[in-house]
C-alpha cells in the first residue's frame, strides 16, 4: 500500500500523524511526506546566509524524523505562514504532482478548521487535488490534529475536530517520541500543547477513549469504496 501525507511545515508530519506513519511502514507500506514549506521564513524578515542555513538544518531534521518513522520526504517552498498569498491552484497543483508520483491509496493531511491558516489550506488544496475522479488511486483522505493549532481554533460547528477513525498507535508512541526528539527547538515546555510530555499524554487520552494505550486520532474526510 502506497501512504501520502501533506503537511504545512517541517514537524507537523510527527505530531500529527508520526505514530500511525511509523506503523505504516513497519508493516510495509510504501510512505511519503510532502512538506509544502519551510517552517522559518515568516521569523525572519528577508532570506539571509544565515536564515538559508536555518533552513536547511531544518530540512535536516525533518529528513531525519522522516528516517525514524520509516518515511520518504520532499520539500516544497511556499512561503511559511503566508499561503493564504498563493493562489490555491498552485497548491493543489503541487499536490496533484506528489499523488502522480507516489500514487498513494491513504492520504492524511491537516484538519480543515485549524487556527494555522497554511494548515486549512494545505486541508483545502489536498481535498481538491484528491476529488474521486475516474483513474485516480487515493480512497480515503483523513484529516488529523495538530497540536497548538486545532484546538486553539475559534469554536465553531464547522471547524470543530470531531474524530471519526482511530490508529493504535501503542506499539510506534516510542517512534514517534524519538522523531519528535529531532525537532527540539520546535518543542515547548510542559505544559504547552507541544511539548513532549503533552504529546504523551495526548495520545493516551485519546487511546484510553477507544480502548488503547496509545491513539491517534482522524477525521475521515473522504472514502470511495469499490
Amino acid at each position: 500500500m502506497n501512504v501520502l501525507c501533506v503537511v504545512a511545515h517541517p514537524d507537523d508530519e510527527v505530531i500529527g500523524v508520526g505514530g500511525t506513519l511509523a506503523s505504516h511502514a513497519k508493516r510495509g507500506d510504501d510512505v511519503h511526506v510532502v512538506i509544502l514549506s519551510d517552517g522559518v521564513t515568516s521569523r525572519h524578515d528577508s532570506i539571509t546566509e544565515e536564515v538559508q542555513a536555518e533552513i536547511d538544518e531544518r530540512r535536516g531534521r525533518a529528513k531525519e524524523a522522516c528516517e525514524i518513522l520509516g518515511a520518504s520526504v520532499s520539500f516544497h517552498t511556499f512561503p511559511d505562514q503566508r499561503f493564504d498569498t498563493v493562489p490555491l491552484i498552485d497548491l493543489t497543483q503541487t499536490v496533484e504532482a506528489e499523488v502522480d508520483a507516489h500514487e498513494p491509496s491513504i492520504v492524511y493531511t491537516h484538519h480543515h478548521g485549524d487556527l494555522n491558516l497554511d494548515h486549512e489550506l494545505t486541508s483545502r488544496a489536498v481535498m481538491t487535488a484528491g476529488r474521486p475522479q475516474v483513474g485516480t488511486p487515493i480512497r480515503r483522505v483523513y484529516g488529523f490534529e495538530t497540536l497548538s493549532s486545532t484546538e486553539w481554533a475559534t469554536p465553531e460547528p464547522s471547524n470543530a475536530f470531531q474524530p471519526t477513525s482511530f490508529k493504535d498507535i501503542s506499539e510506534s508512541l516510542e517512534t514517534k517520541e524519538s522523531a519528535m526528539q529531532v525537532y527540539q527547538r520546535e518543542l515547548r515546555d510542559p505544559p504547552h500543547p507541544r511539548s513532549e510530555k503533552s504529546i504523551r499524554q495526548n495520545a493516551e487520552v485519546w487511546g484510553a477513549k477507544v480502548g488503547f494505550d496509545a491513539a491517534e486520532p482522524f477525521v475521515l474526510l473522504r472514502e470511495v469504496r469499490d
